[in-house]
């Protein structure tokens, strides 16, 4: 995944709009990471669905996001999320977004995705030419990179509620952002500063499971495991981003 790579001069692109509102900021008013990974489903969904690519025939589900805030949104009042495809492979494909706010905050975002089809098992990714021509080629990769925290972190319970899936009946993946946004107020990582946020979905969360977080961290990065017993379903990584 590379959030640098610039929106593509041919290919689709879809841009979307969002207010910021009251529930979208923590008490300093920045834009939360809960927040900005709803906007990017959110505009994700309107896109594939204005293409024929989205549900019921086609389902897609996040596996990989990094997430890069190069300039906090403190002041912005409204975000313009500009979305293309960055890759492509058998079963699975790339997106990029670009997010500007009205006051000159800034994030650059790529992810993978793996298709599903209307049975929700993984399926081919044929006639894709709407959105092929923007990866100018390039491919994309399922592998996982975060490692799993030490053996040493502290573990504490994280409840689900009702509201916490959706359709498909799993935790909705805005929602272990929340989680994250939870484990920074602990941490000496200062979220209202550029900083960069993974996340890789392992496997889905229900609500019926036992959730835990293991969380540890130092004054420059802060991990989150999602457990489910011995079963790690997720792993979150934010670091701070050091000044040149």
């Amino acid at each position: 995944m590379d959030p640098s790579l610039p929106r593509p001069e041919r290919g689709r692109t879809f841009t979307g709009r969002r207010r910021i509102r009251l529930a979208d900021m923590d008490e300093r008013g920045r834009l939360r990471l809960d927040a900005v990974a709803r906007f990017l489903q959110d505009v994700a969904i309107e896109d594939v669905s204005e293409t024929g690519w989205g549900t019921p025939e086609h389902l897609w589900f996040v596996r990989r996001i990094r997430i890069e805030v190069r300039e906090p949104f403190r002041e912005d009042h409204e975000v313009e999320l500009v979305t293309w495809c960055s890759g492509l492979a058998a079963i699975a494909a790339g997106r990029r977004w670009s997010v500007s706010g009205d006051a000159g905050g800034r994030i650059e975002v790529d992810s993978v995705w793996i298709h599903l089809g209307p049975d929700q098992r993984p399926a081919r990714i044929e006639g894709f030419d709407v959105y092929a021509e923007a990866t100018a080629g390039r491919g994309v990769s399922t592998r996982l990179e975060l490692d799993a925290p030490g053996g040493a972190a502290a573990r504490r319970p994280w409840p689900l509620r009702t509201s916490d899936v959706d359709l498909h009946g799993h935790v909705n993946n805005a929602v272990y952002w929340q989680a994250v946004e939870d484990a920074l107020r602990d941490s000496s990582v200062e979220p209202s500063e550029p900083l960069v946020a993974e996340l890789d979905y392992r496997d889905p969360v229900d609500l019926a499971d036992g959730v835990e977080l293991v969380v540890d961290g130092d004054g420059q990065a802060l991990r989150v495991g999602f457990c489910v017993g011995e079963s790690l379903r997720a792993v979150a990584l934010v670091e701070a981003v050091r000044p040149p």
